[in-house]
């Protein structure tokens, strides 16, 4: 006969599932304050409010960052989508939509100073994630974008489709099979029927499905390490992040040198 848990194991059990909400909650909380420009006001005026909180700090707050990396850090083998070694101490994930213009500013004029200085000495890792919030052009693009993964070729399509704002028609598939050979996809009918297919539909999923649990309300939505940083902030904003949580992982100081 089953032996019934003892009201201390209850109450603990029931406390483990209330910080579990609490978390989700916070991380929904912080991560929505980040807004996409053209449905709002654009990214946070003072850059300092979205900046990871110094090394010391409550060490029950620590576990839950660190516990939301381990849930959204893939650290997957040959994951297309992914930029750094598997290994690197810092992961910095992103939830953005291709029709979004302050994911592209991203992408632009924040994403290329934090490969120089921190994936390339292996100190960071970007995982990118479709979080589509504008329609069926967005999906599209998205898929797009996991097709051209599937030939190895999606940092370049990634990198083409954020290259300038693209909206609506120009993202139609056959603009998107353009951009496609010009970003140095060999096979355009595998792209063509990989766009469609079963494949990319659960991929997109999977990615919309994290966020979603996570809270995430708007693009784009960052973590390092766990740790929100909300919208497309300044170059410095997310470097003090990730040297942050170096030095938390053992890794600090995470890189010297200059953006």
């Amino acid at each position: 006969m089953p032996v019934s848990a003892s009201p201390t194991r209850k109450l603990a059990a029931i406390g483990a599932v209330i910080a579990l909400v609490v978390a989700v909650i916070a991380i929904g909380v912080a991560i929505g304050t980040s807004v996409e420009g053209d449905r709002d006001t654009g990214r946070a005026d003072a850059p300092e409010a979205a900046a990871s909180a110094g090394p010391q700090e409550d060490p029950a707050q620590q576990k839950m960052f660190d516990d939301l990396a381990k849930r959204t850090s893939r650290r997957a083998d040959g994951d297309p989508l992914a930029i750094g070694k598997k290994d690197a101490p810092v992961v910095l994930v992103e939830y953005a939509d291709y029709q979004c213009s302050f994911c592209g500013r991203f992408t632009r004029e924040t994403q290329p100073g934090l490969i120089k200085k921190f994936v390339d000495n292996g100190t960071l890792r970007i995982e990118f994630r479709n979080f589509t919030v504008f329609g069926a052009d967005s999906e599209r693009a998205a898929r797009a974008s996991w097709a051209a993964g599937q030939q190895g070729k999606f940092w370049q399509l990634h990198d083409a489709l954020y290259s300038k704002t693209r909206k609506g028609a120009a993202l139609a598939e056959d603009k998107l099979v353009d951009l496609a050979r010009t970003s140095g996809v060999d096979d355009l009918d595998k792209f063509r029927a990989d766009l469609k297919s079963a494949d990319a539909e659960r991929a997109l999923k999977k990615d919309q499905d994290e966020g979603y649990q996570l809270g995430v309300q708007s693009t784009p939505s960052f973590l390092v390490n766990g740790r929100p940083v909300a919208g497309a902030q300044p170059y410095e904003v997310f470097a003090q992040a990730v040297e942050q949580a170096a030095e938390r992982a053992g890794h600090g100081p995470a890189a010297k040198g200059t953006k």
